[in-house]
Parts: C-alpha cells; structure tokens; sequence
C-alpha cells in the first residue's frame, strides 16, 4: 500500500501521555528511609537457580532481593498474603510508571484494589537509565517465561521456566496442588532484567543484565505481603532462556521488620475510591 500524501503529517502528531502521574499519592521516602535505619533483619531466603523461592514480608516491612554469586534476573510476584486476589498488577504499573521501575515508583495491585503493593526504596542499579538501544532495568514488559510459550514456539516440555518455578514455590508454601496454585501465578516484575523494544520492528528485546554482586533492589512492604522470586533460566538474559544453556545464579531475599514507632504518622493505603456501581 502507497503511502497518503499526509503520511509525514499524521506522524508529526504529538504523543500524549495516556496517564498523567502528577496526582498519584507521593511515597515518604524520608520516612522509609529513616524506618529502615532501624528495622531489624527477621528472615532470609535463596532462590536457587532455575528454582524459586517464597517469603513473607510484614505490612511496614522491607525486603531486599540481591545478587549474590554472579549476575542473575529474576521474576517477582507479589500478594496481600491476607487475601491472594489482590496481586501485583504489571499492566497498570507500567501504564503509571512506565516500562521499567526505580526508586520511589510502586508496585500496584490488582482491580478492584489498586493501590500500592510495594514501594522501591533502593535501587544500586539506578543509574543505568535508558541505554542507546532503548534497554533499560526491571522491566514491567515481558510477563515471565513459561512452559506453553515454549511449547509453542519449539515444541519443548521444559519446566524450570519462571513461571513453573513459581507455581511449584507457591503450591509447596500454600500446601496446595499445582493445579491450585497455578491461577495465582501472574504477570511479574522482572528484576534486574534489562530490555526494551527494537526500533525498527517494536519486537521485545533482551540484553545482558547491568547487574554484579552486591548489586540490589530494595523494597517497602505497604501491606501484608507474600512474595515469590525465581531465579530465570535465562542467568542474564544475554542469550536465551527457556532451557539449561545459560550459566544461573542464586538470588537472596531479606526481610527486615520495622520498630513501630519508625512508622509514626504512616497510614497503610487504602483501597480505590470508586463506588464499584460500573454505571448501574
């Protein structure tokens, strides 16, 4: 098909932000940043490569998730561990956030909560920012590696993708089947992972992570949490995953429990204003 005449016109067109995010409630990270000097280490967990681990983080709470032996993504899901329909929902971050998240952005929960999750209160990989090819850190782009994508694609039957990892942590911590575990499992906050979209096609594109050890990503528990990471197959990410080719590397989880008097003047969030009358 020709291109119109108008063609460089209607691609003149300003974008618009579909989402203005001026009017979102603003994190006290002074207030984090003060509560965490003071919290107190309670647990620590490994998510071993190609595997996954669980954690539970206590409603004003932090977490720590770090790289510890070489560098390594992973995939984090996130619960209101009192109630599991309300989950971390990567659509809406991204469309608050954007594609990739850093210090002082949260992670949102599910309909018809939506309300923050988590907050990122350190990130030691902050200052990557956007590369020449459009790549940056901790995606809310890709949905996380599974076993029907890899099904389809190749024909596999590999199970040690992210989101096998992840239904199997969650079914051994909730002592439910695989079968009930799996529908909680959901779309993910890739940590460490850098990627972005190619320019010329708009394909989702991967690349070696920035990440080395010592390097983490820190978070503020807003509510009660349950938390799942795996270790991806894809070590990191600079070549494929979805198989055992990649060398993996473990990543540690820290909890870290807050004196409550840290939290003076901190009120939990609440859930969304609207009425839920859907216009009847």
């Amino acid at each position: 098909m020709s291109e119109p005449e108008d063609a460089a016109l209607r691609r003149a067109v300003a974008p618009v932000i579909c989402y203005p995010n001026e009017t979102l409630p603003k994190p006290d990270m002074a207030l984090y940043r003060a509560a965490r000097a003071g919290a107190k280490k309670i647990d620590e967990v490994l998510a071993s490569p190609r595997e996954a681990c669980t954690f539970e983080v206590p409603q004003g709470g932090f977490f720590r998730i770090s790289s510890v032996e070489g560098p390594q993504v992973g995939d984090l899901n996130l619960w209101n561990r009192q109630d599991l329909s309300e989950r971390f929902y990567s659509g809406k971050t991204r469309a608050l956030h954007g594609t990739h998240l850093t210090t002082g952005e949260r992670m949102w929960s599910s309909f018809p909560h939506l309300r923050p999750l988590a907050t990122i209160v350190a990130d030691t990989l902050d200052w990557y920012g956007m590369d020449a090819f459009g790549g940056a850190v901790h995606d809310v782009i890709g949905t996380r590696c599974d076993p029907y994508t890899g099904n389809l694609l190749s024909g596999a039957q590999y199970h040690h993708c992210c989101h096998s990892n992840l239904t199997r942590a969650l079914s051994d911590h909730l002592g439910v089947s695989l079968t009930e575990a799996e529908p909680h499992v959901h779309d993910v906050l890739n940590v460490f992972m850098c990627t972005g979209f190619t320019r010329d096609t708009g394909q989702y594109f991967m690349k070696a992570s920035p990440v080395r050890v010592g390097d983490y990503l820190e978070f503020f528990a807003e509510v009660p949490l349950l938390g799942a990471l795996s270790a991806c197959p894809g070590g990191d990410c600079s070549s494929e995953h979805t198989s055992d080719v990649s060398a993996c590397y473990p990543l540690r989880v820290e909890v870290f429990e807050t004196a409550p008097e840290a939290l003076e003047g901190w009120a939990p969030p609440a859930r969304s204003g609207y009425d839920g009358s859907h216009g009847r």
